[in-house]
């Protein structure tokens, strides 16, 4: 089961459960992929309310890996959440709103 106070959420990928977490390894992660100087220029960025599919995947999948999971960008492109890209768009501001306070990005 997530915690929350963890900065964990539980999410529907594929139609089953999945805990989704951005540890610190996976905030390195995605200042990485994003170009992001440090913590707060990433979250300024998901800040900013406006986030491609490709950022979505890149975060889901760091999320991903940071609870555990073993699974690339490529396999989380190919998952299914339920109310398609709407359905993704709110796990991640989930996600976003767990790790950085607030509603997400």
């Amino acid at each position: 089961m997530a915690n929350r106070h963890r900065g964990e959420i539980e999410a529907e990928l594929d139609g089953r459960p999945h805990t989704l977490c951005l540890t610190l390894g996976a905030l390195a992660e995605l200042e990485a992929a994003f170009g992001a100087e440090d913590l707060s220029a990433l979250a300024a960025r998901f800040g900013e309310g406006r986030l491609s599919a490709r950022d979505a995947i890149r975060i889901l999948g760091a999320g991903l890996r940071g609870a555990g999971e073993s699974i690339d960008d490529h396999q989380v492109a190919a998952m299914r959440a339920p109310n398609g890209a709407a359905g993704f768009a709110a796990i991640v501001s989930e996600l976003l709103g767990a790790t950085f306070g607030g509603g997400g990005g």
